[in-house]
């Protein structure tokens, strides 16, 4: 089943981010009666167009990755017998970022984005699937956080009007610069802190990919 999934989340433009057998906690709850979850997603630029060519793209209207995910997930879901779930639908939100650490070696950076040590900061979870078995699952592998290893810390010196911090990420401040007429390079360059970031280069995102998340990150303020 899990290289089924493999392969159907592949022919749908997505990746399998990882498996995991959900926690007791997690069943009581409204995972309840599953027993295990799969998530997918996308990592650096390998799917984006596939997203960017489908007719959520082009027509226009609000949410459309968000639309496409849930179309192309669902179909997946159906193939194989599972509840597909989103990290968009809410309140209540699911913890997508927790489930995400049980399923892959994934960390919490300074940006608050989870960080891959492969992928950086270029990479993201579009859904999950949950199965009301206990499926076959590869073990989950552990890595070393890439972030304890960087003295610099780039990325909370590259904002230019300071929004992160060790301690918070003041997402109104963005908001505000991005709007702006001198902001508009993060939103075509993508976000300055994140570009920042030498984990991952190779699979940062492309100008139009990056501007999309950036124009959505604006609209959402």
């Amino acid at each position: 089943m899990h290289k089924q999934v493999a392969d159907l989340a592949r022919t749908e433009g997505l990746v399998l981010r990882g498996a995991f057998e959900i926690p007791a906690f997690d069943r009581e709850d409204v995972l309840s009666p599953a027993r295990t979850l799969v998530l997918l997603g996308w990592t650096g630029t390998d799917s984006w167009h596939v997203f960017a060519s489908s007719p959520e793209a082009k027509d226009g209207n609000n949410d459309a990755l968000d639309r496409w995910s849930r179309r192309v997930i669902d179909r997946i879901a159906t193939k194989v017998q599972a509840s597909a779930l989103y990290p968009f639908d809410g309140p209540p939100w699911f913890p997508f970022q927790r489930w995400a650490q049980l399923a892959e070696p994934v960390f919490v950076s300074p940006l608050r984005i989870l960080i891959h040590p492969d992928w950086g900061l270029w990479h993201s979870y579009r859904g999950a699937l949950s199965f009301a078995d206990l499926l076959e699952i590869p073990a989950r592998v552990d890595r070393v956080n890439p972030c304890s290893l960087c003295e610099a810390k780039p990325c909370l010196l590259a904002c230019p009007v300071s929004a992160f911090s060790p301690a918070d990420f003041e997402a109104t401040a963005c908001a505000t610069h991005i709007s702006s007429q001198v902001g508009e390079s993060c939103v075509t360059r993508g976000c300055r802190a994140r570009n920042a970031c030498p984990i991952g280069v190779p699979h940062r995102y492309t100008l139009d990919q990056a501007a999309f998340h950036m124009r959505a990150f604006r609209s959402a303020y």
